[in-house]
């Protein structure tokens, strides 16, 4: 089970070029947390001391505005979330539900913080990783933006002419 979860993690964006006993080290440390669909891994403005990988499973990523859910991504296995604690260091930015029963691995920031202090090497290639990832969202997200916007103006004075042309 151990080298199945290993050669996972090395598929996934995150930890690619990974040393294997990197891997294991960091899973030897790891919990696993398994949710039944409805439950929360976590919710936004919760502390972040973790991320996940997703082993088996579906969630979905949202964030409230108005008091209305606003999903953002659903992610299956393969895929990981909240990879924003190892760089910044806030609360939890958007919450995270189970849509299907689920199995997370989950790595603290305080083993990867141990990594730094043995394999600074590898901790640099995670978190070069991490940025790779979170830089690969950003896009997808300007991506959907720029959908969402496109034939709309973008500013009041815009918005009046629109208004009134028709």
């Amino acid at each position: 089970m151990e080298g199945d979860r290993t050669e996972a993690l090395q598929r996934m964006p995150i930890f690619g070029g990974v040393r294997q006993d990197t891997l294991a080290a960091l899973l030897d440390t790891a919990a696993t947390r398994t949710q039944l669909a409805g439950e929360y891994f976590f919710r936004e403005g919760d502390r972040a001391e973790s991320l996940f990988v997703l082993e088996i499973g579906e969630v979905e990523v949202f964030r409230l505005y108005d008091g209305r859910e606003h999903v953002l991504a659903r992610l299956g296995a393969g895929d990981c979330f909240g990879e924003m604690a190892l760089l910044d260091l806030l609360p939890r930015s958007a919450s995270v539900r189970a849509l299907t029963p689920c199995t997370a691995i989950e790595l603290s920031t305080a083993s990867l913080f141990r990594l730094y202090e043995t394999e600074l090497e590898q901790f640099a290639l995670v978190q070069m990783n991490v940025a790779r990832e979170l830089s690969r969202r950003l896009r997808e997200a300007d991506e959907r933006l720029l959908q969402a916007t496109r034939g709309r103006p973008q500013s009041a004075e815009g918005w009046a002419r629109l208004y009134f042309a028709t």
